[in-house]
């Protein structure tokens, strides 16, 4: 059977069936730095809505002991860094963790909400 080529990064590859990781590579990237991206969310729940993808694929939040700590570290600068990007001065950030908590797509990824919240993330 013929394997995904590698992510030129870290060694791994993206599955071909995530979403997120789609969006990682392909996706109109609203910010971007070594490792990840923002996007704007395409259901808003709120006046500004982005969403923070890690390159790597990790499922959930309970698995962040997968980062490095100088990775987590870049992820939560680049959430406040996204959100200064997209003019932000007040915000909410939100993580779903697991399906009971509302996650549908299970590669992690940070709600950044600003404006006016018409719900949770």
């Amino acid at each position: 059977m013929y394997a995904q080529p590698p992510s030129p990064r870290r060694g791994s590859s993206l599955p071909d069936d995530c979403l997120f990781c789609q969006l990682y590579r392909e996706g109109e990237h609203v910010n971007s730095t070594d490792g990840f991206v923002a996007i704007r969310d395409i259901n808003p729940k709120a006046d500004t809505h982005l969403i923070v993808i890690p390159e790597r694929h990790v499922e959930t939040f309970r698995e962040i002991g997968e980062f490095t700590p100088e990775e987590a570290r870049n992820m939560l600068v680049f959430v406040a860094d996204t959100a200064r990007v997209a003019g932000l001065d007040d915000y909410k950030v939100v993580v779903n963790v697991g399906a009971g908590a509302g996650q549908t797509i299970f590669h992690l990824h940070w709600h950044i909400l600003g404006g006016k919240i018409r719900g949770l993330a």
